[in-house]
């Protein structure tokens, strides 16, 4: 699922502000996680100019793995909206559809989980090793000394 455009995303803004039953916190979301992307596009490029070779490609990792993060979050926001519309319509077709849409849900957020996690560890591992490639400068300097 790929992110919405300004276009899409002003109707849906106004036609939430409409909505009295909750959407409001959707429309403050979509900005969020705009603004987020935006930031880490904007890091990211102010590291690749500022940084090594490693340093873009770490950045390049982070921010590929926010944007999939970003994309099944965008995509299980939809699903809970039809979730809502079958279980508002009472109609016994959509409710036995809202099983298959529960269970698309919560493999999404198996997927985040999996996807943070992922990203924990990754960042981790740069963290580390740039300490001990920080600490074996130092050694060797003063061993120099």
């Amino acid at each position: 699922m790929t992110p919405l455009d300004s276009s899409s995303s002003a109707g849906e803004l106004s036609m939430e502000d409409n909505n009295s039953n909750g959407h409001r916190h959707t429309a403050a979301t979509k900005k969020r996680s705009h603004a987020a992307s935006t930031f880490s596009d904007k890091e990211a490029e102010h590291h690749k100019n500022n940084g090594g070779e490693g340093d873009a490609e770490v950045w390049d990792n982070f921010t590929d793995s926010f944007r999939q993060v970003q994309s099944v979050l965008d995509r299980n926001r939809v699903l809970i909206q039809q979730v809502n519309e079958n279980h508002q319509s009472k109609i016994h077709e959509n409710m036995v559809k809202n099983v298959a849409l529960i269970q698309e849900i919560n493999g999404n957020i198996s997927k985040v989980v999996a996807l943070y996690s992922d990203l924990s560890t990754n960042f981790s591992s740069v963290f580390h090793q740039r300490n001990d490639a920080k600490n074996d400068d130092v050694e060797g300097g003063d061993m120099q000394a």
